[in-house]
């Protein structure tokens, strides 16, 4: 199968493991807000766990795939709200608190937050062991130390009486938008048994690449492609990766990104296809 088609394939399968998670619960607003916020993505964090463990020999991992897209959802419903990034569309749609209210909102994140660790408590990703490993990796990488440390860093640069510099920049977004996907890439690793270094500096490279992408496409990207407002960043006056390379640089900057990781997956040779591929899908999308 092609790349494309796997990461489809994948995606399909994400979503209804999701879904099935949330079956027979109440239908309360909260609920439903969670479903909602659920649908749709690329899926990239919950394709890198699957393949990573596929190319590695693991179990099927697709509850840890399923756990990283429920806590990537998570933080979205919550960078959208008003006292965050204050966005009115996601993927083309209404974000939650505008669809429903802000309390909707934030307790549907809380609850897709505890959700991811439910369903890494499934006993089908291996032992107990490796479970508290996946538990204690993902907090790590969602909490103080990695996705919520950049937040807030992003948040405290709004407010800054200078602009952050290139190397504030890079520690912001190894948090924000790098910490979950290091966990993704290493997730297949840890189910394996085997050594998750080369796949951490893999996701390490392809995570900064992904973050200085969305700095370009915020500038040349389409609005309707994108399902969600460009420019913002610009707009406020923040520093980016853009402003500070300027666009052909950080274009630059992103591919050599993508050589690195992919020299970090030689050793695995042809089964790293699909992750090879992946990380070349960084820089090449639209949205």
């Amino acid at each position: 199968m092609s790349f494309s088609s796997v990461l489809a394939s994948d995606a399909a399968r994400i979503e209804a493991r999701l879904m099935a998670a949330l079956a027979g619960r109440r239908d309360v607003p909260v609920v439903q807000a969670m479903r909602y916020a659920l649908r749709g993505g690329k899926r990239l964090r919950g394709f890198m766990v699957l393949e990573s463990a596929r190319m590695l020999g693991g179990v099927d991992a697709i509850s840890a795939a399923a756990a990283v897209e429920s806590l990537h959802a998570y933080s979205l419903v919550h960078d959208d709200l008003p006292s965050m990034d204050d966005d009115d569309l996601r993927r083309g749609q209404p974000t939650v608190h505008v669809k429903w209210d802000e309390a909707t909102a934030v307790l549907a994140g809380d609850a897709l937050q505890t959700l991811a660790f439910e369903l890494l408590a499934d006993p089908a990703l291996g032992s107990g062991d490796v479970r508290i490993a996946l538990v204690a990796g993902l907090a790590r990488a969602s909490g103080a130390e990695g996705m919520v440390l950049g937040q807030a860093l992003d948040i405290a640069a709004e407010t800054a009486t200078t602009p952050l510099t290139l190397e504030a920049i890079t520690d912001l977004q190894a948090g924000k938008t790098g910490a979950l996907i290091r966990w993704s890439a290493e997730a297949g690793a840890v189910i394996a048994g085997a050594d998750p270094a080369p796949l951490r500096a893999y996701a390490t490279a392809v995570g900064l690449a992904f973050q200085i992408w969305d700095d370009v496409l915020d500038v040349e990207g389409d609005a309707t492609k994108a399902g969600k407002r460009l420019q913002k960043d610009a707009d406020a006056g923040k520093a980016t990766f853009v402003s500070l390379l300027g666009l052909a640089e950080a274009k630059a900057r992103a591919h050599a990104l993508v050589a690195e990781a992919e020299s970090h997956l030689r050793a695995y040779g042809a089964s790293a296809g699909n992750l090879i591929a992946l990380a070349r899908f960084v820089v090449a999308r639209e949205s």
